[in-house]
Parts: structure tokens; C-alpha cells; sequence
């Protein structure tokens, strides 16, 4: 029987499951769905827009030929409302079924706003798909002033990139600053003087009451503090981490906690759905729980091995990995998370 390969996501874990699958099995039929508009981009080079003149076809992992050299069907603009795992069927948006033998999860994450800020969020702008971040880049003038809420490390790359291109970044935050990273109080202080000396202005002495919609010729956006402070900025985003994107699999009978349940092998409790990603949860035995394990490093590799134990191999995820913050003889942060290439 010819495999149908079916894949949720085409994001980086996406995309290099894909290659390997059409690698070891070349006479299968290899069909990835996403909902984005474009074909598999980087969205960790997504903080290169503020630097080059970058054309959207300078973000994609695979130029649009290599999808009908590799003979992979790519369903864009494709939304998923729900899985049948009995019948091995997914439901598209549009009442299309799209049948599987072997499913891959890696639908990836969605911004996380905590519900304080929840009835703020048409004020708050996104930055996950290349249309908004070149929305963003279009929306902050030179030198502008853009106020990150949160301040997790995906944040913090965006914040280093601005910084270094001339704009003025402010992080109001406490509660996900440096996430996922485990940051211990002692070094805490530390990590934030280093942000200020990088030229990040870092606030964790203030809350936010509301956020106001600016005025003609005014800036954009007024954050109000808890101390009655006004903030200006042109541009308002949150990054207080990742919420995976599983709304499609209510219902399914696989077993999720925040993310999909997977051991390190990345097969869920259904036989013929594997996960990787951001939208997975992965078991560590060391740590006797299941955990996200972050970046692009590890969201590449969870591409292979889902690929590589798709096709009968038995490989697994390394769940003992350095995700130490430090701070680098030029004075700078740097994290595992950040390691690119």
C-alpha cells in the first residue's frame, strides 16, 4: 500500500519532515496543509525585515520548484476543524475530508496574551506569519518606539534586532521575561542589566491598566502603567510565550495536556499521529514529565526523527539539552533558543 503522508503545518518542523519523508520514501504521496497564505518560511529569520529591504521570497526554506520536484502537495490557506483518528480522516475547513495513513502534527504555536491584557488585544499587534510582520515593519516609522509586553526570548531576538537597527524597544513585563527560559532569582537582576546595557529599556517595577488607541498625529498607541504612567509607542506586541494551535484536535481521543502528548520517539497515543514542534509535548524521563523543548535546533530535529519513525525507524529526541542563558564576553545575552543556522 503507497503511504499518504499527511502534514499539519508547514513551518520549520513541518517542512523538514517533509524533505525526509520524500528522502526514505520516495514512492509515497506527501500532502502538508497549512493555513498560511505562503509556502514554508523561517519564521525565526522573521526579525531580518527590520534590517534589509527583504522580499518574502527571502524567507522561504525552499523555493516554490523544489515543492513539484519533491512531488509534495501543498495546501495553503487550508484550515483543519477537526481529526478522526478511527477513520484515519481529517475534516478541512471548507467540508473537504482528506484522507491519511500516517499523520503529523506540526501546526506549531500562536502568541500567547495573558487574560489581563485579553481585552486589549485588538490594540496589540501580531508578529508570527510574514504578513504581519511586514505589517508591523510598514505600521514603525524610523526610530520608532515599539513596547513589548512579556519579553519572552523569541521577544528578545526581535528586541535585539531593533535595537541594533536604530529603533527604541521598551519590555513591560515580569512574569515572561527570558521565557522558557528557568531563570533563578539571583540571576534575574544580572540578565536585566544586561538587556539595559544592550540598550533595551526593561520594566518590571510597573503593571499595565489599559492600553488606548492613539489620536490623530499622535502616536499610535498609549500604554497606561499601574502607577498612573503614560507610555507612547507606534507599535504594541506580547510575547509571553506560545499557546500550541490544537483547536482541531478537540475531540480527537489523543492525548493532550497543553500540547500533544508524545514519548521521545514523537508518536502520540494515537498509533498513527506523531507530533513535533512547538505544539508538542514531549516525555522526559529525567524529569519524569512531559515538556516543550524550544528553538529552532530542536524544532528541526523533531522534524527528522518524526520523519525518520515515520517511515520504521526508532530514533529518539535528546530530552538532557543545554538551555542555560549566559552572558557573552561582549556583553551581550545569548541563549540556545537563538542558534539559527
Amino acid at each position: 500500500m503507497t503511504e499518504h503522508y499527511v502534514i499539519i503545518g508547514n513551518g520549520v518542523a513541518g517542512s523538514e519532515a517533509a524533505r525526509h519523508l520524500r528522502q526514505r520514501d520516495g514512492d509515497s504521496r506527501i500532502t502538508m496543509v497549512s493555513a498560511g497564505k505562503l509556502l514554508s518560511i523561517n519564521r525565526y529569520e522573521l526579525p531580518k525585515i527590520f534590517s534589509t529591504s527583504a522580499d518574502w521570497r527571502d524567507f522561504l526554506l525552499h523555493p516554490p520548484e523544489y515543492y513539484d520536484e519533491q512531488n509534495i502537495s501543498v495546501r495553503r490557506n487550508t484550515w483543519v476543524s477537526h481529526v478522526d483518528p478511527a477513520n484515519k480522516l481529517l475534516m478541512l475547513h471548507h467540508r473537504e475530508p482528506l484522507s491519511y495513513t500516517k499523520l503529523l502534527i506540526a501546526s506549531g504555536g500562536g502568541r500567547y496574551i495573558p487574560e489581563s491584557l485579553n481585552q486589549f488585544k485588538d490594540l496589540i499587534a501580531k508578529f508570527g506569519t510574514y504578513e504581519e510582520a511586514k505589517s508591523v515593519s510598514d505600521a514603525l516609522p524610523k526610530r520608532g518606539h515599539m513596547v513589548m509586553l512579556g519579553g519572552d526570548m523569541i521577544g528578545l531576538d526581535l528586541a535585539r534586532s531593533l535595537v541594533r537597527n536604530g529603533y527604541k524597544v521598551t519590555v513591560i513585563g515580569e512574569g515572561h521575561l527570558f521565557w522558557p527560559h528557568r531563570v533563578e532569582a539571583d540571576e534575574r537582576q544580572q540578565f536585566i542589566a544586561v538587556l539595559q546595557g544592550m540598550g533595551i529599556n526593561v520594566r518590571t517595577d510597573v503593571g499595565i491598566t489599559s492600553i488606548k488607541e492613539g489620536g490623530r498625529n499622535k502616536p499610535e498607541r498609549h500604554i497606561v502603567l499601574d502607577n498612573d504612567e503614560v507610555i507612547d509607542a507606534d507599535v504594541v506586541l506580547s510575547f509571553c510565550g506560545l499557546m500550541p494551535s490544537l483547536a482541531f484536535m478537540a475531540g480527537a481521543g489523543v492525548d493532550i495536556e497543553r500540547g500533544v502528548l508524545v514519548n521521545p520517539q514523537l508518536r502520540s497515543t494515537d498509533k498513527s499521529i506523531w507530533a513535533a514542534g512547538d505544539v508538542c509535548q514531549i516525555w522526559s524521563p529525567e524529569e519524569n514529565q512531559y515538556r516543550f523543548f524550544y528553538g529552532w535546533e530542536n524544532v528541526k530535529k523533531m522534524g527528522k526523527i518524526a520523519a525518520f519513525n515515520m517511515t520504521g525507524a526508532d530514533e529518539s529526541i535528546d530530552t538532557v539539552q543545554n538551555e542555560k542563558l549566559v552572558t557573552t564576553k561582549s556583553g551581550e545575552i545569548d541563549s540556545p533558543f537563538w542558534q539559527y543556522g
